[in-house]
């Protein structure tokens, strides 16, 4: 029951330019103020106390604790999962700075080395959590209000019940964790250690993909070219890892009899199979009225006979080529959080101005943007890679959203504070739609407002349509790998065989692009994670109808539904809008908005 929280990523390929303000770093005092600051060394020296002290009192006891016994023991491990989680947070955060620094890769393996090992006498809590009586469970909560509070935690553990290994084993695995983290860390030092030469000019893998977002069409194709190149270079290492990552998972799944790969997943964003299942179709159904009716309205704009994959994030021909300083962001992004409610501009302005943020694309730098919420007494850090072209500042509103449902869920606790990623991505998508409106009420004439509309489009399509396809070939890829060893050529034959199906008829595939599936860092860090964009957008466009259609008291219904973190399930958390996600039409109200999109830029073609 230790959660050692870990930053919610997001692989929004960045875009790019110089001259863009004074961009913010982190300030991880707040944290600690080095490696070797007392406060770090008294808090390992308390937390390995402290683990051998719960468990030599409650080891094979916790059935005899009675309702109060029971709360302090749970208060107990939440006083742990915070002091490890602080410890971790600072580890993990400093080595995504610079991820190439051995020193900072040492040290977060050591810390993690030592919590792991300082936790293991804790394995026993969740085991006998699990088999506490139901009905004794109950009386207890009835008896204890603060108790009662928890349920929902021990309701998330109890689902794991019929997976639950013997207690030694569990141990082992515990004990074992840090060797399948280091696959992990193989695939993110890689990846930031890569160099791309595009036209002579030397650079990593975030300033290479902004490339795609270019107006000049052979630097994008120039930008597409060499990546292919360097993945195919590097391809048996990523090869390895997904391979050596999706038995790890195979035989673990194996032991925990899963009926699927996909159901640790579901378990861990308690969601049921159906609903995510019912997403995936609809979205799937969807494909031509979405993708492939937005990709063939490009194709005519980029007057192309067919559009290639550097094609697909191309900005339109029409489109200025925009640098937005970071103040200018920072100044879209609080304008449209204010103006929803002020209580958001004020939860906000923080990051921008203690230390919150680390904003700027830097040599070993981890690519990708993230919100990482820390520990609920601490606060949450925002990484971007932030280049100025419009998407960035859609980003930095995607992850401030992720920030504030991080601040206001911390009020909970260690322990009923963390989302399921699920809901992780509301506050997120609903940030992203805030700034997208704000835009678009600003737009001075038809052809800015083509402009921002198929953007928000491409986007939308990026977050449901390409994560689906992500999932789909997920799916595929961890189905084949029980059946036994991938090349590299299998991986690359999956990942094209959801490419055709979901970007439409209006694409041809370059050679090379079998390798795109290897950058992408959901696959190796959180399988199955990606499903969560498709229906955090889904949510947030049926929050949004909702809003516009009567947005009395919208507000405070929101801020609640952010402040309950995880301790409702997202029936509960959605009641109150009149929304169900467990009804299949739910989601298709949610695609109807990017449809409705689409309409209106086709309405303006003629």
């Amino acid at each position: 029951m230790i959660h050692l929280p870990f930053p919610v990523r997001d692989a929004n390929a960045a875009s790019g330019a110089d001259n863009l303000g004074d961009l913010p770093e982190w300030n991880l005092d707040d944290l600690y103020t080095g490696e070797d600051a007392p406060e770090l060394t008294r808090d390992l020296d308390w937390l390995e106390g402290a683990c051998a002290s719960f468990a030599t009192d409650y080891e094979g006891k916790l059935g005899d604790l009675g309702a109060d016994g029971l709360l302090k023991c749970i208060e107990r491990n939440e006083k742990i999962s915070n002091i490890a989680g602080r410890i971790m947070s600072y580890a993990g955060l400093r080595y995504y700075q610079v991820t190439t620094d051995g020193e900072r890769a040492k040290f977060m393996s050591d810390c993690q080395e030592k919590i792991t090992n300082f936790t293991t006498p804790l394995v026993f809590f969740t085991l006998e959590l699990n088999r506490l009586d139901a009905d004794a469970l109950k009386a207890m909560y009835a008896e204890n209000a603060d108790l009662a509070r928890y349920a929902p935690v021990i309701r998330r553990i109890q689902a794991m019940k019929p997976h639950q290994l013997s207690d030694e084993l569990e141990k082992f695995l515990h004990d074992l964790g840090v060797v399948g983290d280091a696959w992990e860390r193989l695939f993110d030092e890689t990846i930031a250690g890569l160099t791309f030469d595009v036209d002579g000019d030397e650079m990593g893998i975030e300033a290479t993909l902004n490339l795609l977002t270019e107006q000049d069409r052979n630097k994008r194709e120039a930008a597409s070219r060499e990546l292919a190149r360097v993945f195919q270079d590097n391809i048996k290492v990523f090869a390895r890892v997904h391979n050596t990552s999706a038995k790890e998972k195979e035989v673990l799944d194996r032991w925990r009899n899963m009926p699927t790969a996909q159901t640790g997943r579901h378990l861990s964003n308690d969601v049921e199979a159906e609903v995510v299942e019912a997403l995936r179709n609809a979205v799937v159904a969807a494909y031509p009225k979405l993708s492939h009716r937005y990709y063939e309205l490009k194709r005519k704009w980029l007057g192309l006979d067919t559009m290639q994959v550097w094609d697909r994030n191309a900005p339109l021909p029409m489109e200025e080529t925009r640098v937005i300083d970071w103040p200018q962001a920072q100044k879209m992004v609080m304008e449209a959080y204010s103006a929803f409610d002020p209580r958001m501009g004020d939860l906000a302005d923080p990051f921008f101005n203690k230390g919150w943020i680390d904003a700027a694309v830097k040599p070993g730098k981890a690519p990708g943007a993230f919100a990482h919420p820390t520990v609920t007494n601490v606060h949450p850090y925002v990484m971007l890679n932030y280049l100025g072209k419009p998407r960035d500042v859609m980003t930095l509103a995607h992850e401030l959203g992720h920030g504030v449902h991080q601040v206001l869920a911390a009020e909970q606790g260690e322990l009923l504070s963390s989302t399921p990623l699920t809901l992780a991505e509301t506050a997120s998508v609903f940030g992203e739609m805030l700034t997208f409106r704000k835009m678009l009420d600003g737009a001075k004439d038809q052809a800015e407002r083509k402009v921002l509309l198929a953007g928000k489009v491409e986007d939308m399509i990026n977050t449901v349509v390409r994560q689906i396809a992500f999932y789909d070939f997920e799916c595929k890829l961890h189905a084949a790998r029980r059946e036994g060893e991938l090349t590299p050529e299998d991986i690359g034959a999956l990942w094209m065989s959801v490419q055709g199906e979901s970007l439409g008829p209006a694409f041809e595939f370059m050679d090379g692009y079998e390798t795109f599936w290897a950058y992408i860092p959901h696959f190796v860090h959180s399988p199955f994670y990606v499903y969560a964009y498709a229906f955090g957008d889904g949510l947030v466009n049926a929050l949004y109808a909702v809003y516009e259609e009567n947005p009395d008291g919208f507000q405070d219904k929101y801020f609640d539904m952010l402040k309950a973190g995880g301790s409702m399930h997202h029936k509960e958390l959605l009641a109150p809008f009149g929304l169900d996600a467990s009804d299949p039409a739910f989601w298709d109200k949610g695609l109807s908005m990017i449809s409705g999109f689409i309409d209106e830029l086709e309405a303006m073609e003629g």
